[in-house]
């Protein structure tokens, strides 16, 4: 049996820098969907502990290529 994460993907919109990112009240987090089953999905916030979009957009990149790189990994 094929497992969601087995199938997963980075979806990242190029025209939009700051495609998932959300400012809540000054501090920027990182909002994604997962789908840890075919028929559920969770909506994940995480702060990025930052009020400065440059160091969001970063803090954003590295979560997603580690991410990516422990999906290439299993």
């Amino acid at each position: 049996m094929t497992t969601q994460a087995d199938t997963s993907g980075i979806r990242i919109a190029a025209d939009n820098p700051n495609h998932h990112l959300w400012n809540n009240h000054g501090t920027w987090f990182l909002h994604y969907t997962v789908h840890p089953t075919p028929f559920t999905k969770d909506r994940i916030r995480r702060s990025l502990g930052t009020k400065d979009l440059n160091l969001a957009r970063s803090r954003r990149d590295a979560f997603f290529a580690h991410l990516g790189a422990k999906q290439v990994a299993a």
